[in-house]
């Protein structure tokens, strides 16, 4: 979001000083022209902020401006929680949410142990990429929405649909409980219930499928072709009928499209109507008893005479 990227930009030029454009851009994963427009935003917010042109320029802060900020959002107080493994951040699609909340934090401190933070940083290594013993697997990689998407899941407690490509298997959609999320030697998990047993998902195997679609589309166009599929495929019952003029307006109210219509000599209307299915035309066909006509289909002059007739036998005086 961009107040998030505008507080990191704040607190990014409190603590490194005077800032390139282009390293800022890098560090928060934006273009330099993002950056620029950040800062007339600030600017215009009354945030002292300036350039500074040259070799040696960049963007900077007034000597002692200090922000007012407050609280960390749930995805950084997350990412804290998964701190002391940068991969688990990684994983669960909590990285730049922990760069975030670090910046966050260390602006909190004092000035002095803030410095002394930021040495101390610099003397710890955490969970390199290779050992004195062996060389480390490579990372798995795994996208950041599917790691959200999972994540809310398992945060949400909602039922989550994976596609999942299990090893020597094609990919299959499996629709899973999930429980929590876990990490193991840059590995990322997902134990989950499926059908009330015990399943396990590796994260690096949750496939995204990106749509299939044209760059351009002419939306109008494509609606109008759907709407006709609609109206005139499948199972959809086409019906003539000869009908009293006062009647029409009922009659393709309830009807799905009109294909054609015309008055006849004895000024009544023969309109070639569509409806979803055969128990949709007689039931509205029925609706206009004496008022109109079927011409056709045939079946359906059958099937509402029948009805009539059962209909008249039943209300026979004795």
């Amino acid at each position: 979001m961009r107040a998030d990227r505008l507080v990191s930009l704040v607190l990014l030029l409190r603590q490194r000083g005077r800032t390139t454009a282009e390293t800022l851009a890098r560090e928060l994963e934006v273009s330099t022209r993002t950056v620029l427009r950040d800062m007339e935003a600030l600017s215009a917010a009354g945030v002292p902020v300036y350039a500074e042109r040259g070799r040696h320029g960049g963007f900077a802060l007034l000597p002692d401006f200090r922000t007012a900020l407050t609280g960390l959002n749930h995805d950084e107080a997350l990412a804290l929680v998964v701190a002391g493994s940068r991969r688990g951040a990684q994983l669960f699609g909590l990285g730049s949410a922990l760069a975030s909340a670090v910046l966050k934090v260390v602006d909190a401190l004092p000035e002095a142990l803030r410095d002394t933070a930021a040495g101390a940083a610099q003397r710890l290594l955490i969970d390199p990429e290779a050992d004195l013993l062996s060389r480390r697997v490579a990372p798995e990689e795994v996208s950041d929405s599917i790691a959200t998407e999972v994540r809310s899941a398992v945060f949400a407690g909602h039922r989550l649909r994976i596609h999942y490509e299990a090893v020597g298997r094609p990919p299959q959609w499996r629709t899973v409980d999930p429980i929590g999320l876990v990490t193991v030697r840059d590995q990322g998990y997902l134990p989950a219930k499926r059908d009330t047993e015990d399943r396990t998902y590796r994260l690096s195997r949750v496939l995204a499928e990106p749509g299939q679609r044209s760059d351009t589309v002419d939306l109008d166009r494509a609606w109008r072709e759907r709407n006709v599929r609609f109206r005139t495929g499948g199972d959809n019952t086409a019906v003539m009928v000869c009908l009293d003029p006062a009647r029409r307006e009922d009659l393709v109210a309830t009807a799905l499209a009109v294909r054609d219509e015309e008055t006849d000599e004895d000024g009544r209307l023969r309109v070639h109507v569509v409806f979803q299915d055969a128990r949709h035309a007689e039931w509205a066909l029925w609706q206009h008893a004496a008022y109109a006509e079927v011409e056709a289909p045939q079946w359906l002059r059958a099937s509402l005479h029948d009805r009539a007739a059962l209909i008249a036998a039943r209300y026979a005086p004795p």
